[in-house]
């Protein structure tokens, strides 16, 4: 118990670069606190306290705005930031390692018995206000973007965005993100997982970008094959302007 209280303290100031003290995580941060009761809770469920459980569980709602199912399976290391209306179904596993940020919900799809709810992989991280539904996996190291809605499984290492959430092509998503921070702005910061036009326009130019680049370094390559000097064209710095970017985007 006391080591897994260590490991949750620990792991707060390894992802929240605002964590200034141990007094600090344990006095002023929810997602410990439900996490501590969630454990507590869990404790009693397994030990067939079921009104017990849901009673610790109902307290842990109240006080810090997470509402944790007492039969939730929860791994070591998981982060909760901020927390405020998150929503964990009974039969919810997360595994190690894993961060959820507010809103997330990890609910159901149907009224049946059994297996309703979702499993977390190690390492998975759910953006702000995601809705994973229904008994489906998030493998390990998955992500799953603000605001996306998820109801199919997530491969592993695979990024999950927009409603319905539809899976990111590896290659794509690392050469949008490649080209994002050679011009000083991060894709997935102002939300690449939302489900926003503004933001859709923007991936489309970050996508065209990239494309760009490739043709024209094709063009350069077989000017250079023909005896043209192009070091004064590769030299020449990008004229984008990233904190217009920025700022239209705010």
């Amino acid at each position: 118990m006391l080591a897994r209280l260590r490991e949750n303290i620990r792991v707060v100031f390894d992802r929240d670069p605002a964590a200034r003290s141990t007094l600090e995580v344990v006095t002023c941060y929810p997602g410990f606190h439900a996490l501590t009761l969630h454990m507590l809770a869990h404790g009693l469920w397994l030990r067939d306290f079921k009104l017990l459980a849901r009673m610790v569980s109902h307290i842990s709602r109240f006080l810090t705005g997470i509402e944790i199912h007492p039969g939730a399976t929860i791994g070591r290391r998981v982060f909760i930031d901020h927390g405020m209306g998150i929503v964990i179904g009974e039969t919810a596993e997360i595994g190690d390692d894993c961060t959820l940020y507010h809103g997330v919900t990890l609910g159901g799809t149907s009224w049946n018995h059994g297996k309703r709810h979702p499993t977390l992989g190690k390492g998975v991280i759910i953006g702000a206000g995601a809705k994973i539904l229904g008994p489906i996996t998030l493998h390990d190291g998955a992500k799953v973007g603000s605001n996306a809605v998820v109801v199919k499984d997530v491969p592993e290492g695979a990024t999950a965005i927009g409603i319905p959430a539809r899976v990111l092509a590896a290659q794509i998503e690392q050469a949008r993100e490649e080209k994002a921070e050679q011009l000083g702005f991060s894709a997935y910061g102002v939300g690449a997982d939302m489900n926003d036009p503004m933001v859709k326009a923007i991936h489309g130019l970050l996508d065209h970008s990239v494309t760009t680049d490739k043709r024209l370094e094709m063009v350069l390559a077989r000017l250079e094959a023909l005896g043209v000097d192009c070091a004064e064209e590769r030299a020449t710095a990008d004229k984008f302007d990233p904190t217009y970017l920025n700022k239209i985007v705010d």
